[in-house]
């Protein structure tokens, strides 16, 4: 079935899309399977519609068939999802990928995928994300609240190719609720870039730190860009990359942006003092360098006998994070007093740090606890205390 009516907003008139629904067997992508799969696709102004059941090799609940209709008898010698994986992702490949809810559908996807030994990394775009950017006075946003508000035909619900249509349906109305120019600011921001900027894909990000730590942008030439530190590194770093953009500053940096490393800390301190480190070291262009007041000393004297441990555990994992301290210099992390003692006989004697300085020295007024290292032994049998 074929009709000529394209995308909302011509920014997007030249980008292939599919609108994708599933069903499956339960929620987890990792223990359950598809059972049908249904695309609208548009492109070239021009739209169709595909949809199969897949046989999922696992035996669907009695309240996903009540919900669906899709019972065990309907998939029965219905292709498996290896059997149409290759013409499926040719059918996906280098289209936006929208749907509702769409970190489920592409979940699925992504999982069954790498099963069948393929790779699927698409841009995506979640509808009720949209929804929720564009009615923010709406409550509700699921598919049943969408055919409410906007007077969309169900042909039948919980079907995948029939909620595939109706998220078309809502995509075809947009541009007239809303402003164009607002549709596409915010179809632009919420896309999920597969490629975010030079090497960097989404899929890189998801290995970043859950929790603490800093991270450095490079651009042409691996030149530093930018250092920062967050409590939720790896969301900070996405939403540099493919958030909203709230400065022209911001869109200079993440325009720039070729490649990131990061270090997970443990702790806020471990994140202070890796910044400080690497700004200093860097000295990237979009941070501002500390200044050195005429006040600040050029050394400080170092209340214990040698070097000490602060401890951090790692709110993602609860693993402890030994950051190693000599002198105001912070040494490095260890993730054991064994760790601690080697990287202090490597590194030997470091020159004072006025960011360590006074990073620390207010703590240590306030009671932050420290482990003097020689204490520990040289085995790296004992704890931190």
């Amino acid at each position: 079935m074929f009709d000529t009516h394209l995308s909302p907003g011509a920014a997007q008139a030249d980008v292939p899309i599919v609108f994708v629904d599933l069903e499956t067997t339960g929620g987890s992508a990792s223990e359950h399977r598809i059972t049908e799969v249904g695309i609208v696709e548009v492109a070239a102004g021009q739209v169709a519609r595909w949809s199969t059941l897949v046989d999922p090799r696992q035996t669907i609940p009695p309240f996903i068939q009540q919900l669906t209709g899709i019972t065990n008898e309907m998939v029965r010698g219905a292709p498996t999802f290896d059997e149409i994986a290759p013409a499926l992702f040719q059918r996906l490949a280098g289209k936006l990928f929208i749907a509702h809810n769409a970190a489920f559908d592409r979940g699925f996807l992504r999982v069954e995928f790498e099963r069948a030994g393929y790779s699927f990394n698409p841009d995506v775009l979640c509808t009720v994300r949209l929804s929720r950017a564009l009615f923010p006075g709406e409550k509700r946003h699921g598919l049943d609240a969408l055919v409410e508000r906007h007077a969309l035909v169900p042909s039948d619900r919980h079907r995948a190719l029939a909620d595939a249509d109706l998220i078309w349906q809502f995509w075809q109305q947009l541009p007239t609720l809303v402003p164009v120019a607002t549709l596409e600011t915010q179809i632009e921001r919420l896309t999920r870039r597969h490629r975010l900027a030079g090497d960097i894909t989404d899929e890189l990000i998801d290995t970043a730190p859950a929790g603490h730590g800093v991270y450095v942008f490079y651009g042409e030439n691996d030149a530093p860009l930018y250092v920062g530190r967050s409590v939720r590194v790896r969301q900070r770093v996405r939403a540099h990359l493919s958030g909203e953009r709230r400065s022209s500053r911001e869109q200079r940096l993440a325009q720039q942006v070729r490649r990131v490393e990061w270090r997970a800390t443990g702790g806020e301190i471990g994140a202070l003092l890796v910044e400080a480190q690497w700004v200093a070291a860097l000295r990237p262009v979009f941070n501002r360098l500390p200044r050195v007041a005429k006040h600040d000393p050029q050394s400080a004297p170092w209340p214990f006998e040698g070097a000490v441990l602060v401890e951090e555990r790692d709110a993602a994992d609860g693993s402890a994070v030994l950051h190693l301290i000599d002198r105001w210099c912070y040494l490095g992390a260890a993730a054991s007093i064994g760790e601690a003692v080697a990287l202090a006989r490597a590194v030997g004697e470091s020159p004072f740090e006025i960011s360590t300085w006074r990073i620390l020295q207010s703590r240590l007024e306030r009671g932050l606890r420290v482990q003097p290292l020689a204490a520990c032994g040289t085995d790296g049998t004992a704890t931190v205390a």
